[in-house]
C-alpha cells in the first residue's frame, strides 16, 4: 500500500455509515467527525471460480493436422484460460481475506488477479501495440471470456477501493485511480461514483467531487452518505469562493 496522503480532514479515519436515517443539520466539522468505515462487498457471486474450459471456443484443442500454427493457438487458448481461471480464484480469496479483515492482505490478492488478467490481454493481443505471436497465431477470447474478465476487474478494483479505505491513512490518489477504472467499465457504478466523489473530496478538488457525488445521487437519491457529502462539498466550495472573493 502506498503512504503517499493528500488529505483535507484533521480526523485519522474519514469514512462514512451506510446506515440511512434522518439527515440533522451539523457543522462541517461535526458532519466531517461522523464519518465511519465503509462495509462493502455485500455480495459474492462466485464461491469457487467456474471453469471456462466448458466455454464456446474455448476447446484448447486444435483438430487434427492443425501443424505448428494450430498447436501455438491451442495452447495459447489453454494458456489463457488458466489465467482467467486463476485471477477468479484470486479474486475469491481476496473476497476470503476481506471478509476476515485482513484487508493486506486481500489488497495483495486482487492486485495478483489483476496481474493474471494483463497476461490475458497480452495473449489476446490487445494489450499495447507490440506484435505477440500468440495473437498471430488467432487466439482471441471469447465472448463469455471477455465477459469473465471485465466482471473480474470490475469486482477486484472496486474490492481494492473498500480496502484501501478502511486504511488508517488512506490514499485517496488511489482510490481515485481504481474509482475511475471501474467507471470506465460501467460507467453508472453506484459505488465507484460515491467513493470517486470521497477521493476528488479529500484530494480538495471540489469540483470533481461534487459531479460525482450528484451522479451518484442520481442512482440512489435518498442515500444518506451521499447527501452528507455533497452538503460537506457545497460548504467547502462556499468557504472556498468566500476566500477568493475577500482576497
Amino acid at each position: 500500500m502506498h503512504s503517499t496522503l493528500l488529505r483535507s480532514s484533521p480526523t485519522k479515519r474519514t469514512f462514512v455509515s451506510e446506515h440511512h436515517g434522518p439527515f440533522p443539520a451539523l457543522s462541517l466539522n461535526d458532519m466531517e467527525a461522523k464519518q465511519h468505515p465503509i462495509k462493502s462487498l455485500k455480495s459474492y457471486p462466485e464461491t469457487g471460480g467456474r471453469s471456462l474450459a466448458a466455454a464456446p471456443g474455448g476447446d484448447g484443442v486444435g483438430g487434427g493436422g492443425g501443424g505448428g500454427g494450430g498447436y501455438r493457438a491451442g495452447s495459447a487458448e489453454m494458456d489463457m484460460e488458466a489465467k482467467i481461471q486463476k485471477a477468479i480464484d484470486f479474486k475469491v480469496e481476496g473476497h476470503r481475506c476481506y471478509k476476515e479483515k485482513k484487508f493486506r492482505e486481500a489488497i495483495g490478492k486482487y492486485h495478483r488477479a489483476l496481474l493474471q488478467l494483463k497476461g490475458v490481454h497480452v495473449i489476446d493481443g490487445t494489450a499495447g501495440s507490440e506484435v505477440n505471436l500468440l495473437s498471430q497465431a488467432g487466439t482471441k477470447m471469447t465472448e463469455d471470456q471477455r465477459r469473465a474478465v471485465e466482471r473480474t476487474e470490475i469486482e477486484c478494483y472496486d474490492s481494492l477501493t473498500a480496502c484501501l479505505l478502511q486504511s488508517e491513512l488512506v490514499n485517496y490518489e488511489r482510490v481515485k485511480e481504481y474509482c475511475l477504472k471501474v467507471l470506465s467499465h460501467q460507467r453508472d457504478h453506484f459505488k465507484a461514483m460515491y467513493r470517486a466523489g470521497i477521493a476528488f473530496y479529500h484530494l480538495g478538488d471540489y469540483e470533481c467531487a461534487l459531479r460525482y457525488l450528484r451522479d451518484a445521487k442520481n442512482r440512489e437519491p435518498s442515500d444518506t452518505n451521499v447527501l452528507r457529502y455533497i452538503q460537506l462539498t457545497e460548504m467547502k466550495m462556499s468557504k472556498q469562493s468566500g476566500k477568493e472573493t475577500q482576497g
